[in-house]
């Protein structure tokens, strides 16, 4: 009964594409003059191969061709457009000079220059007594005037068309300016008047065009101020797109919440134990959470829960006392870490607690092979085990549960929508409760999390002391070496992170290497190093070391950015800081201060600094707070690498930009909200608009895939 439910809301939601919609779905190979090489080239250019993607990808300045002054009038350097008539053809005596055209108008004579032009093209377009439009920026040359290589050339007949603002594009190697802008002219005909999804009182409150002509102005720029995020037809397509992202995100969440689940209410024995084992009290964020996580969990709908904490915010307490939650009423529970590592040293942070509680674990992740993983697998199966640690191996089609009763998924950024879906469809009903220690700022949050409900634990653990964190040149790395040499007698632990180099292993290792040679010959074999390329037995190797105090200093690529614990570990030296995001650094810079002593982070960076990274390296300095580091990181940098991670599960917004529409996001949020209220299934007349905003954005395939958040 709830499967058939669960398919007509489906159908109800995302019915047919639109018709009107089937020419921009068309491909862009279609538009004259791009074959299938031009067409590979736009595709990368603008991230798809249709007509639609050609039309979100907007220009970034423009050329005013509408100067159209006398050529004595013209001056250097500015653009014109003139009209001239052709007096004579110079061609180039000798290969390496260019080609002049002499042109003159009642005021005076200019030079058309052409390097390796030819000579057929020039007599054919600017023929001995023609009167002709040129348009290019004019220069001077032995004080007489010049256009090389004009940007446009035509007869009367052609004047409305060059005297124009023509947009400037972004480009990719091998497309020019003129070509995307041809293309977009011929792909603007195939744009359709649509059905109105805009709430009317609103759109006329905002004195906004309809979205086929806000497409159209967009490409077509009325001056400078056309380019402005805030003009109001860049505002419209913003919120068209920003609309179609949360009301995708609220269709998916209502339907999450008419999904069956199971209500977990425990007795709170096991819990109990495990708070008394614990040598502090709960901060009051964490019991607020875990209230919220509670009362989801009672729900006899599916829970789906974001838990946001910061670095040491005691997230993992959090998990545990869910999962014990769902323990106590008979059910197992999985927690999966994105990493070995990180699934391993969950597995040691819990195993004190866990025993406390008297409760069965296990880890299990693609390390473990053969025998050893076939007697891990029947105890899932059979019940034995009633927490399960690991990694990605959980979802793996051979892991059976006896009775998944909560999911909760660590680092939640670094996995698909996919596989959050597998390990929740590995029990009937089950409570889904991602958790990321990575600050995402509030703005983006309603945009990546939006079918969630969100909880912050925004407090630190009582105890821990601030970080403090210094700025030094790279000149004087020499003086850091000699302060780890003091610090280290005293029995201090040190990270050093190496640089992070622009897709490129191969260097960040190099790099690893050539500090952890200089250091050990200064330390010994009490320095370590990891890095990506080791096996997980390795690295797991080194790390154990490093816990157990058997090394002083772990050279390492950033491979130790999330979640490892070592509370002795009190230095923190990241080697050319300016290369790294504020979100990484911050992660970086949480690995230390985790125990009671006093902890410093060192930020080596190179001359000369940009101005961007040179607020980054401030903001570390002045402040630990990673959500104000977060929003910070999304002024500097935009909401496109916020996370410093291509898969951090951020939408891509083709047409809106962060922080600039961040009022407009709030709106359509509380637009998309009354919409699932009234109209859930999207019958009435906006609803049946709205279906057709939601395929413009190619937001139907986010509602089929996340059925499960």
């Amino acid at each position: 009964m709830g499967n058939q439910a669960e398919k007509e809301e489906k159908t109800n939601v995302v019915k047919g594409r639109p018709f009107a919609l089937d020419p921009l779905f068309r491909r862009v190979t279609e538009l004259s003059g791009i074959g299938p090489r031009t067409g590979k080239l736009f595709e990368k250019l603008c991230g798809g191969d249709k007509i639609l993607d050609l039309l979100w990808h907007l220009p970034i300045d423009f050329v005013d061709r509408r100067f159209a002054p006398k050529v004595m009038d013209a001056p250097p350097g500015r653009i014109a457009t003139l009209t001239v008539t052709v007096e004579k053809h110079s061609p180039n005596a000798r290969k390496n000079l260019p080609y002049r055209v002499r042109c003159f108008d009642e005021t005076g004579s200019i030079d058309l220059v052409f390097f390796n032009a030819h000579k057929d093209y020039i007599e054919k377009h600017l023929p001995l007594g023609a009167k002709i439009i040129v348009s290019g920026k004019v220069d001077h040359f032995q004080g007489h005037p010049q256009i090389v290589h004009p940007d446009a050339l035509g007869t009367e007949e052609d004047r409305a068309q060059i005297e124009t603002v023509e947009p400037v594009y972004p480009l990719t190697a091998g497309i020019t300016n003129r070509a995307v802008r041809k293309a977009v002219v011929h792909g603007l005909q195939y744009v359709p008047h649509l059905p109105e999804w805009q709430e009317p009182n609103w759109l006329a409150r905002q004195h906004w065009p309809s979205w086929d002509e806000a497409l159209k102005t967009v490409h077509n720029p009325p001056g400078e101020n056309g380019l402005d995020p805030m003009h109001p037809a860049r505002q419209r397509v913003a919120y068209d797109e920003l609309l179609a992202n949360q009301l995708a995100l609220f269709l998916v969440r209502h339907h999450n919440r008419q999904r069956k689940g199971r209500a977990f209410s425990g007795d709170g024995t096991l819990r109990a134990k495990l708070l008394s084992a614990l040598p502090f009290k709960l901060t009051g964020a964490q019991d607020h959470a875990l209230k919220d996580i509670y009362a989801d969990m009672v729900e006899p709908t599916r829970m789906l829960r974001l838990l946001q904490g910061d670095v040491g915010s005691g997230k993992t307490i959090v998990a545990a006392m869910a999962l014990l939650n769902a323990v106590e009423c008979g059910a197992q529970g999985a927690l999966m870490a994105p990493t070995e590592i990180l699934a391993r040293q969950h597995g040691e942070s819990l195993r004190a607690l866990m025993e406390a509680a008297g409760v069965s674990y296990v880890v299990l992740t693609g390390r473990d092979k053969g025998k050893a993983r076939q007697d891990i697998l029947n105890r899932i199966a059979d019940g034995t085990v009633q927490i399960i640690i690991g990694t990605h191996a959980l979802f793996q089609e051979d892991v059976t549960f006896a009775n998944l009763g909560l999911a909760v998924i660590d680092e939640q950024h670094r996995f698909g929508v996919h596989q959050r879906l597998m390990l929740s469809a590995k029990g009937p009903g089950v409570d889904v409760l991602v958790m990321t220690a990575t600050p995402i700022p509030r703005t983006l949050t309603l945009t990546a999390y939006g079918d969630m409900d969100v909880s912050r634990l925004d407090e630190k653990p009582p105890g821990r002391k601030p970080i403090d964190t210094l700025l030094i040149p790279q000149e004087k790395d020499e003086a850091i070496i000699q302060g780890l040499t003091r610090q280290i007698a005293t029995g201090a632990r040190a990270y050093w992170v190496c640089p992070l180099v622009e897709e490129s292993e191969f260097m960040d290792l190099a790099a690893a290497q050539e500090r952890y040679e200089v250091l050990q010959a200064r330390f010994g074999d009490r320095v370590g190093l990891v890095h990506g390329k080791l096996k997980p037995a390795e690295k797991d190797e080194v790390m154990q070391k490093f816990v157990r105090g058997d090394l002083d200093i772990l050279v390492a690529t950033t491979v130790i950015e999330v979640g490892v614990n070592v509370p002795e570990a009190t230095i923190m030296i990241i080697e050319h800081a300016e290369r790294f995001g504020l979100a990484q650094l911050h992660q970086l810079r949480g690995r230390v201060g985790r125990g009671g002593d006093k902890s410093y982070c060192f930020l080596i960076y190179s001359h000369p600094l940009a101005q961007t990274a040179k607020e980054r390296l401030n903001i570390m300095r002045e402040t630990e707070d990673g959500f104000l580091i977060a929003e910070k990181d999304l002024e500097l940098r935009g909401s496109g690498e916020i996370l410093g991670t291509k898969q951090s599960g951020l939408p891509d917004f083709r047409v809106a930009t962060l922080p600039a529409h961040a009022d407009l996001l709030a709106t359509a949020r509380d637009d998309a909200r009354l919409i699932i209220e009234k109209d859930a299934a999207l019958d009435t007349p906006r609803g049946s608009a709205l279906r057709t905003l939601l395929y413009l954005f190619e937001r139907d395939q986010a509602i089929r895939n996340l059925q499960s958040g």
